[in-house]
């Protein structure tokens, strides 16, 4: 029997809880499987859209052998709506770049073991573009290189605050060539 594959949407409604259990079974990601495409994302908490970034796009690029990343702003929409990109589909402005690496044990970003971290502070940003941000991220199903979760973090010296999750999953390609 054909198992339907897990979505943005079905994650989108669940608890903390439940997306902790998810997280805590997930799999390391391929950066491969990632590099040369957009994510559609969403921020769960609630506070995301008082703020205005509910609704996100993450892409990822490979830099001679180091891989990174990028968020494009989008319309604050449903999440049943399309994700648009600001200023446009044909023409989004691309920030908040981050490294993409494994979680390494002896590294001081080795909160979530078997994730990859998305360091914002590998990226050169302003505090205002998440240069205190830490994504760790994870492949929700073994059989599905289209869904991911992250557990998000904000360093503070040391330490590493847990202040929520967000979902991704594939868009569309990205451009042969990034711009910072």
């Amino acid at each position: 029997m054909n198992q339907k594959k897990r979505t943005l949407k079905d994650l989108a409604g669940l608890s903390t809880e439940q997306l902790e259990k998810i997280f805590q079974k997930g799999l390391t990601p391929d950066p491969e499987k990632l590099v040369g495409w957009e994510f559609n994302g969403y921020n769960i908490p609630f506070i995301a859209k008082l703020i205005g970034v509910k609704k996100f796009k993450k892409g990822f690029y490979q830099q001679g052998d180091e891989y990174w990343g990028y968020n494009i702003p989008v319309e604050q929409n449903p999440v049943d709506q399309p994700w648009q990109c600001r200023p446009s589909d044909d023409n989004p402005r691309r920030y908040a770049f981050y490294s993409v690496k494994p979680v390494t044990a002896q590294g001081k970003e080795n909160k979530e073991p078997g994730a990859l971290i998305l360091n914002y502070g590998d990226g050169r940003n302003p505090v205002w573009e998440g240069s205190l941000l830490r994504d760790y991220l994870k492949q929700v199903d073994p059989d599905n290189d289209d869904l991911y979760l992250a557990k998000v973090y904000i360093a503070l010296g040391p330490a590493r605050a847990f202040p929520t999750f967000f979902i991704m999953e594939r868009h569309r390609r990205a451009p042969g060539e990034i711009k910072r």
